[in-house]
């Protein structure tokens, strides 16, 4: 029975279940950044901690009934929730209409942080009304009515349609084949038969409202500070300057006597009215704080689009894991074998998967922004502006200084692959072969401290490329970022995984499609003709010849071919079973693919 509390059922609302749980993201954004977090609780400072967290507990109860009135599916739920959509959007928009500007960050933060919340309103102001005036023209019905029966009739129609197909031999692609293939790896196309899951849904909808509010706090609370900077020097600079031994003007930033005093007594004295970036190697005024800006928004972009692809890339994972894992292949997905059944474990890594997915993107894009923002700055301010203006680089000193030094190691590796390819390999008709042993240990003798200089360089490219993927990669939870036997401490993709095994043992789609074939009615079948008693005796004294095979014996022939076929493809429905289930012992093996 359709119940308000069945909203996250699969077959449940997407576009309603996605709006809600993104308004309620961005209650939380802005409960985190405000003073007074209750609305109803008079501003009176300082907010102590506990209203935080009883906010915590305000704001979903606040939007429950605007996501459960669509659980039930009536006409009734459709017109208080056209209510309830209203009203929000109407609060909400009187609320920006009195306060626009709100200087809490930035004037445009308390504007921009709500356009999240006022395109879900919207949404949800637009779909209520639409579900209400459908249900008027067709009528809710008698009975209860199966949603989502549709879906799962398509994919058992995709499932049972498919033929082994001929493979043709492989030619070898080219670059751009391949290239063109990498990219649309990042690009999630839907494909008939299969549809995503709702809680991955509401999952990747919440990591991208989480990355535009982490996005929109970055940039509106760092690049107006570097505006000041850039504007001119503070009270705080200066005294720090003239501690360092540079003196600025006595009309410097409203620098008082004393400084001015101190500054004159200092080692290197400054000229009245002359600008601080004349001392640096940088030639024009400022230019620190306008590349430092430039450099700041452009790795904001970047963090963003890296971001938005590893969650679209991990929408493709997802799909791929699913269909594995509803045909039975376990050890494709885990790196050991699971029983795809619901325990304690798994529950909770299914209530929290999507609430760790918008955390980790949070964390994932922060960590990508203070990551690309210093090696832009660097590479800005010790490459490019030296080779384009001229001038002296640390960077170019310490490369010139110790050129001996790299030309070194780069003639070593380049040595020994030279020596590999053609003194220490012998080919072979079939394989190569080591050739010159004695050779190739006195080599190795004597490139040993030169290569444990190479090593030390390629520890640090190590820590450097694995510090890169890990930031990247950390708002996807289909992979772990630890090594395959200590993948059980990845709290993120232990989450994932449990959050698989609910899917799977819950939501598999043909186990869902035979149910609704058992739940249809059954066609009414014509009375049976009155029987005459009298040829019935008169059979009765005859033999009995067996039966031929009728219509109903060859369905139920072609019904066991169906459910054999449908088994071997999916041997994880083996444990749904009838026979299954009556055997405690074997309700669960199955793990894998059936051995013969």
């Amino acid at each position: 029975l359709r119940s308000p509390g069945g909203f996250l059922e699969e077959d449940g609302s997407r576009a309603a279940c996605a709006a809600v749980f993104a308004l309620l993201l961005s209650a939380l954004c802005q409960l985190l950044m405000d003073s007074h977090p209750l609305p109803l609780r008079p501003p009176a400072p300082p907010a102590s901690p506990l209203w935080k967290v009883l906010a915590l507990l305000y704001f979903p109860a606040l939007y429950l009934p605007l996501l459960a009135c669509a659980g039930p599916r009536h006409r009734l739920g459709y017109a208080a929730g056209t209510l309830l959509a209203w009203g929000h959007c109407g609060a909400h928009a009187w609320h920006r209409a009195q306060c626009p500007l709100a200087p809490k960050i930035h004037r445009l933060y308390s504007l921009l942080s709500h356009v999240p919340v006022l395109l879900s309103l919207s949404l949800l102001s637009l779909w209520y009304p639409a579900r209400l005036l459908r249900s008027l023209r067709s009528g809710d019905g008698p009975g209860p009515q199966i949603s989502g029966k549709s879906y799962y009739r398509k994919y058992l129609k995709a499932v049972l349609s498919k033929r082994g197909r001929k493979g043709s031999p492989k030619m070898e692609e080219s670059l751009s084949s391949r290239i063109r293939s990498y990219l649309r790896s990042y690009v999630y196309i839907p494909e008939e038969g299969f549809r995503i899951p709702l809680k991955l849904v509401v999952s990747v909808t919440v990591a991208i409202v989480a990355v535009y509010q982490v996005a929109l706090l970055l940039l509106l609370a760092v690049v107006p500070t570097l505006r000041i900077v850039r504007a001119g020097m503070t009270k705080d600079v200066v005294v720090l300057l003239v501690q360092l031994g540079l003196v600025p003007s006595a009309g410097a930033a409203g620098a008082t006597k004393g400084e001015t005093e101190a500054g004159r007594q200092s080692l290197i004295p400054i000229p009245s009215k002359t600008p601080l970036w004349h001392y640096s190697w940088s030639p024009n005024p400022g230019i620190f704080s306008r590349f430092s800006t430039v450099c700041y928004i452009c790795s904001l972009v970047l963090c963003c689009l890296l971001t938005c692809a590893m969650l679209l890339r991990s929408l493709v994972m997802h799909r791929s894991n699913l269909r594995a894992l509803y045909q039975g292949a376990v050890l494709d997905v885990f790196s050991k074998a699971h029983i795809l059944r619901p325990s304690r474990q798994s529950l909770v890594g299914w209530i929290g998967f999507s609430s760790f997915q918008a955390a980790f993107a949070c964390l994932g894009l922060l960590i990508q922004q203070v990551i690309f923002f210093l090696c832009s700055v660097a590479f800005t301010f010790l490459v490019v502006i030296p080779l384009q203006t001229g001038t002296s680089s640390p960077l170019f000193g310490i490369i010139r200084n110790m050129w001996p030094f790299w030309l070194t190691l780069v003639v070593a590796v380049l040595v020994q692959h030279l020596l590999a390819h053609s003194q220490f390999l012998e080919q072979h008709s079939l394989q190569k072969e080591i050739t010159n042993r004695r050779a190739l240990s006195i080599v190795t003798f004597l490139l040993f401290p030169t290569n444990v200089l190479v090593g030390a360089m390629a520890a640090v490219w190590r820590v450097v490329i694995s510090g890169l993927y890990n930031a990247v990669h950390l708002c996807r939870l289909d992979i772990s970022l630890l090594h395959r036997g200590a993948e059980t401490f990845d709290p993120g993709y232990r989450s994932y995984c449990q959050y698989l095994k609910v899917e799977v043992s819950q939501c598999h789609p043909l186990l869902k499609a035979f149910c609704f074939l058992l739940l249809q009615p059954g066609r009414p079948e014509p009375p049976a003709p009155p029987r005459d008693t009298h040829l019935e005796e008169g059979l009765q004294l005859m033999h009995p010849k067996p039966p031929a095979p009728g219509r109903a014996r060859s369905r139920r022939i072609r019904a066991r071919w169906w459910v054999a076929y449908t088994l071997l493809h999916n041997p994880s429905l083996t444990a749904s079973r009838k026979t299954a289930l009556a055997d405690p012992a074997a309700n669960g093996a199955q793990l894998g693919v059936p051995r013969p």
